[in-house]
Formats: C-alpha cells, structure tokens, sequence
C-alpha cells in the first residue's frame, strides 16, 4: 500500500457497517452504522458516507465483509463483487480485500478470490488477536452472531466458509440484539411450568438484555420485532407473547425471570458450541477467553461458565487504540483488519 499514514478499516455487514480508522499504526475513530443491506446497496452508500464524515477521509482502505450473504444477491460470489464494486466507486484511492488465508486481494481480482473474501472477518480478528494472546478462545458476541474460535499458536480453525463454520460450532447464529428467541430453544420455564415457544418474530435478544438491564447503549439500532417502544415494559410484552401470554398475567418481577431463563437459553447454545470447538480439547486450561463485540458481557459470562478468566479485547487493543479501544471492541474486524494491513504498506 501506499506509504500514507493513515487508512480506514471496513467491515461490511448485512446489518451493520463498521469502520475504524488508523494512523500511525493507531486506532484513531471507530463508527458504527445501521446498514440493512437487504433493502438495496443505497443503503450501504449512504453509510459509507456517514462513516467518512464520522472519521474523515483517507486514501486507504482495507475490506472485509459477511453481507454478501443478504439475499440482495443471488449468490455469495454475486455479493462480494456488487460490494466491491460499490466501494471501489464510493472510496478515493486504494483499496485491498482481506481474503484470509489468501491474503490480501485487489478490487480486480474479487471475482477470482470471492470464497476467501466473503465471510471472512472473523478470520481477521482471530488473525490479530492471535498476534497477541498466543492460547486463548476468542468469543465475538456481535448483534447477529457469535463468532467462537480457538487461538492455539495461530487460529486453530480449518474452516473456509460460513458452512463450515456452522458444522464445527466456530460460527452461531445467537447475537446480542437481532436473534429471534424462538431460535434460542424449542421451550422454556415460567413460574415452574414449561412453555413450548412461538415459532413467531414476537421478539428479540435485545428485548432479554434491555429487560435485565444490560444492553449497552445504542447497540439495538434497528425496530422492536413489533415495531414498538423501547422500554422494559414493552419488552416484557412481546417476552410474554412468546409463550401465549399477555403482560397483564404476571409481574416484572416474573418477566425479568422469563428474560433469566431466555438468557440461560442464549448462554447454553454458546456453551454447548464452544465445548464441541475444532481445537478446543488442546487448548490449556489457563488459556483465557478473549470477549468481544456488542455482547462482550455475555461472552464473559460464557468464561465464567467455562472455568476460563476473561480478557476484554478493549486491553488487548489498550495500546494501539488508547482513546477508543471499548468502541473498537464493538467493531473488532473493522479495527482488525486496518492493523493487519499496516505490514503491507
């Protein structure tokens, strides 16, 4: 790359678009933009605009993405070229797609290298934490999904693609905010009695998090699945409509257990994947897990019930990113990939 000092990292996703930028080998910015890519790519264009007026403009940019796999496109393949696409009209100067294992790709040479392109910003952050904490597990709890993948002297993980990744455990779909929670458990307790669920968009992990106090401050972007308020008590009632219920039939204090019992749910899937890890059986016991993302806090949680202690990506990144690193937390593959590409320069 060129030999200016300053780049921006991308993070393209179906819902989200992140970016951070980096100076000088330091994170400098980090923004976070509502991105429905599934709508149509003047979505990710105005948000590419909002994150250039947000951190300023440079005349480097290293991309990495998952939201080819929206069914904006017909194909995954058909994804990563219309985003490239896009992105090499709306960015001034040069450009370089993370491809994993491949490395670093042109924007001419995404077609021929689209398998290693797309999905492939877990890959970075595993890749840089990896770069510090030699043994660990690292759990990115984003708003969609949660990336689960062993560190063990480099990333331990053979996985290509997101296939891949569903069959080893490395990559599920328990997010944060946008996780219906009919997709959590086929059933759940409420004041003793099992309750099969709804197979209905009644509502979502924000609605758990927000009903126990623990969603974080503009992490749910998006609408309520009703398209409603935002309080706990309008939580409490799309939790109560997914088992048949209305909010009138029981306390707060019954709907903060229901959320309990919902977030154990969460906990349990993550737990259940982690344990069946590619690599995990070899990882030391005093290995840490390293907790990122917008659900940082339930990837901690996922340590404590591992045995394992717990890192916040943010001390990792203390130094590289010492105005911003709880932000960069959020967007670790934006943040990830501009300091993997900083050796290219």
């Amino acid at each position: 790359m060129p030999s200016d000092s300053s780049l921006t990292g991308w993070d393209i996703g179906g819902a989200h678009v992140k970016a951070a930028r980096v100076e000088h080998g330091r994170v400098t910015g980090v923004v976070q933009i509502a991105c429905p890519l599934w709508q149509g790519l003047d979505k990710l264009d105005a948000a590419v605009v909002q994150a250039r007026a947000a951190l300023g403009n440079t005349t480097r940019h290293a991309i990495t993405m998952t939201g080819e796999m929206v069914d904006l496109f017909d194909s995954r393949a058909a994804g990563v070229v219309a985003i490239v696409d896009r992105l090499a009209a709306a960015l001034p100067g040069e450009l370089r797609l993370y491809a994993g294992r491949s490395g670093w790709v042109a924007p001419t040479g995404a077609a021929a290298r689209a398998d290693d392109i797309a999905s492939a910003n877990w890959l970075a952050t595993a890749a840089w934490v990896a770069s510090r904490c030699p043994q660990a597990l690292l759990a990115d709890i984003g708003s969609t999904t949660s990336d689960l993948i062993v560190i063990n002297r480099g990333v331990a993980s053979a996985s290509r693609s997101d296939a891949d990744r569903l069959i080893s455990g490395e990559l599920v779909y328990a997010g944060l905010v946008r996780t219906p929670l009919m997709a959590l458990a086929p059933d759940i307790d409420f004041r003793g009695r099992r309750h099969r669920l709804m197979a209905e968009h009644f509502a979502t992990t924000a609605d758990v998090w927000r009903l126990l106090g623990e969603l974080p401050e503009h992490a749910d972007p998006y609408p309520a699945a009703d398209g409603g308020a935002k309080t706990p008590e309008a939580s409490a009632r799309r939790l109560a409509r997914m088992i048949g219920r209305d909010v009138d039939e029981g306390s707060m204090a019954d709907w903060r257990s229901l959320a309990n019992a919902f977030a154990d749910a969460q906990l349990a899937t993550l737990l259940n994947a982690s344990r069946a890890l590619p690599g995990i059986a070899a990882l030391p016991a005093d290995a840490p897990v390293v907790c990122a993302g917008a659900g940082c806090a339930i990837a901690a949680r996922l340590a404590a019930t591992l045995g394992r202690r717990s890192i916040m990506l943010a001390s990792l990144l203390a130094d590289c990113a010492p105005s911003c690193a709880d932000d960069a937390t959020t967007c670790a593959p934006a943040v990830a990939v501009a300091l993997l590409a900083e050796p290219a320069r």
